[in-house]
């Protein structure tokens, strides 16, 4: 029962910080390290892979008619089909076509820089051989969470948030996606790269964050293609797959409702919460440090 709550604990921490830029990855290292949850497959592959398909679930349920159209619209451009007579919905079809190869282009920085280096950084983490990266990593955690809260902080600040997706260019989809590619550092935040990047070039928040959320859908989806290969060869037990199920449901529920409320928020609100919120935490990993010596 203890196994199963830190699951559904962890499923809900996947799902917030999956898209409220507060990063994912570092949530699911300083949880279970302040609470000292140190159970075995908790901390595995396996059930990471569960957390990550229930946020994939929930972000290609809430977008699935957009994805539904970027993919016919990047069909009707490679097969060159015509644009629809009507003048209308011939810019619309246009700026569907723009914005699927848009998507595609964005992901490669992020896709090239996680093959690369993914196992490097888990290995600060997971190095049963050398736990002394771990406290390395926290200040790291901590560090990281500062600084991207510091450039979060400017761009909400001193950019001009009024640009559509309708005007999104080529140049900005690279620029936002070489920093989706920074997220692989723990306490850089996928969604907060993302959309700061996306409000430093001038775009409404709500539009950040939906291109944000986008864009990372191919990304969340790569990395759970690839660590289910790694869990199907070490084997996952019957035990341990209610703990699996868990960890998804609660993902996808919480992931789902996390990204109706920030698209809701950010039409309104600013992002100096998140802000704040990253600066609380890197001070509270600072001070566990240094308590714990």
């Amino acid at each position: 029962m203890w196994l199963l709550l830190q699951a559904i604990v962890l499923g809900a921490v996947q799902g917030l910080a999956e898209f409220i830029p507060i990063s994912s990855s570092a949530h699911l290292i300083i949880v279970p390290w302040l609470f000292g949850w140190d159970d075995p497959f908790i901390d595995s592959l396996g059930f990471d892979v569960a957390l990550h398909l229930g946020t994939l679930v929930s972000v290609l349920i809430y977008f699935a008619a957009d994805w539904v159209r970027y993919l016919r619209a990047g069909f009707n451009s490679i097969l060159r089909q015509p644009l629809p007579a009507q003048a209308e919905l011939a810019e619309q079809e246009k700026t569907n076509r723009r914005l699927a190869w848009f998507l595609i282009l964005g992901c490669i920085p992020g896709g090239l820089i996680g093959v690369l280096f993914e196992s490097k950084i888990n290995d600060q983490f997971h190095d049963p051989l050398h736990p002394e990266n771990f406290k390395t990593g926290l200040l790291i955690i901590a560090g990281v969470m500062v600084l991207l809260g510091l450039i979060l902080l400017l761009a909400e600040r001193f950019a001009q948030h009024k640009r559509p997706l309708e005007q999104l260019t080529l140049k900005d989809a690279v620029i936002i996606g070489f920093a989706q590619a920074l997220a692989i550092i723990p306490g850089v935040s996928r969604s907060g790269s993302t959309i700061t990047a996306g409000l430093a070039i001038g775009l409404t928040r709500d539009t950040a964050a939906r291109f944000s959320f986008l864009l990372g859908t191919p990304i969340i989806a790569g990395a759970g293609a690839k660590k289910i290969l790694d869990l199907v060869k070490g084997g996952i037990t019957g035990d341990q797959i209610g703990l699996v199920v868990a960890g998804f449901i609660t993902a996808a529920m919480v992931g789902y409702w996390c990204i109706r409320f920030l698209l809701a928020y950010l039409r309104k609100g600013k992002t100096y919460v998140f802000v704040g919120y990253r600066w609380a935490v890197a001070l509270l990993i600072v001070g566990v440090v240094l308590l714990r010596g």
